[in-house]
């Protein structure tokens, strides 16, 4: 019998200059023997997380409103746009063959949930604006299908035998715009960001992530592996 379920997608090429994690950029390998991870050498270490990527035109908006506030404030170190993203769950190191395992939890995971309707909307800080370490924009919308996701794909990884370091902590979805060397004051980049009310967008990829340390100090950020969420009939929803 033929199966049908959607398999992951393995990225083999470079991130886009623009979209970080956008697998549209991408030629995919559907089905790909290759697993995740076989770039790296036996045994070495692998920083990984789990994500969605906004489309193109929502980080140029996002983008278009966040710019005057960097020559504002150059005492921090804002995020560079090709590697937005919204962190589902945080997995900290894992190896070649644990990293096969998560892909095979966390693909089996994803194809039980439907995809979702974000916006990127207001701002905050951790743990305080008045002496903050990081400064975020917020999402609204579908809040509640982003957060089961998350817990989907905490529980994923713990089947695979690497529950994420923090497990249990309350998931706030945000997407991080600046870090502070030293605690800072950010009130202020709090309340120009606090009115604002992104365009909608709809979530319906999950990437499993690695991260590297570069010199510059900003991590690089490669999608090992993706999967579609399961397309939900809006249409069909509205008319019954």
């Amino acid at each position: 019998m033929r199966n049908n379920a959607p398999r992951a997608e393995l990225l083999s090429e470079p991130a886009h200059p623009r979209t970080g994690l956008d697998p549209g950029t991408h030629r995919s390998q559907e089905g790909a023997s290759r697993p995740p991870g076989a770039g790296a050498a036996t045994g070495e270490g692998m920083r990984l997380f789990v994500a969605i990527a906004p489309p193109p035109a929502v980080f140029d908006e996002l983008d278009e409103l966040v710019e005057p506030l960097r020559s504002r404030r150059q005492d921090l170190r804002w995020t560079d746009r090709e590697a937005w993203h919204v962190t589902l769950a945080f997995l900290g190191q894992a190896d070649e063959p644990t990293a096969a395992r998560l892909a095979q939890r966390l693909g089996r995971a994803a194809r039980r949930h439907h995809d979702i309707q974000l916006a990127f909307s207001g701002a905050g800080a951790f743990p305080a604006a008045g002496r903050a370490n990081v400064l975020w924009s917020g999402l609204s919308g579908d809040r509640g299908a982003l957060a089961r996701l998350a817990e989907s794909m905490v529980a994923g990884a713990a089947r695979a035998g690497t529950p994420p370091p923090g497990k249990g902590r309350r998931f706030q979805p945000h997407l991080t715009l600046a870090r502070c060397r030293m605690p800072a004051e950010v009130t202020e980049l709090v309340a120009a960001l606090d009115g604002y009310q992104g365009a909608s967008w709809t979530a319906d990829r999950v990437h499993l992530v690695r991260s590297r340390l570069h010199a510059s100090e900003q991590p690089r950020y490669s999608s090992l592996a993706s999967w579609p969420l399961r397309a939900l009939d809006r249409d069909a929803d509205t008319a019954s």
